[in-house]
C-alpha cells in the first residue's frame, strides 16, 4: 500500500507546491471542492492556521478530476478495520 500512497503523495505535492501550502492542506481543499465540510481535529495554533490556508485554496475542476483519477486508479482502501464504511 505504501508504494500506492507515494504515487498519490506525488500528486498532492505538485498541488501543494503550486499553491504554496503544505501537502496536508491539499486533501482538505480536495474535500471542500467536492462539497464536503471536513471535520479537522486540532490541538495546536499552527494546525488552525493550516486549516484556514486549506479553506482558502480553490482547486480547479481539472485538479479535482486529476486527484480523483489518480486515487481511483490506485484502488486504495484506507478505511481502518474498526471503521465502518458509510453508505
Amino acid at each position: 500500500m505504501l508504494d500506492k500512497l507515494e504515487i498519490l503523495n506525488e500528486e498532492l505535492k505538485k498541488l501543494a507546491d503550486k499553491y504554496g501550502v503544505g501537502m496536508a492542506q491539499i486533501p482538505v481543499a480536495w474535500a471542500i471542492a467536492k462539497g464536503t465540510l471536513p471535520i479537522i481535529g486540532v490541538t495546536k495554533e499552527n494546525q488552525v492556521l493550516d486549516a484556514v490556508k486549506a479553506a482558502n485554496i480553490t482547486l480547479t475542476d481539472e485538479e479535482v478530476s486529476s486527484l480523483e483519477k489518480t486515487a481511483d486508479s490506485l484502488e486504495l482502501n484506507v478505511i481502518r478495520f474498526w471503521e465502518k464504511e458509510m453508505k
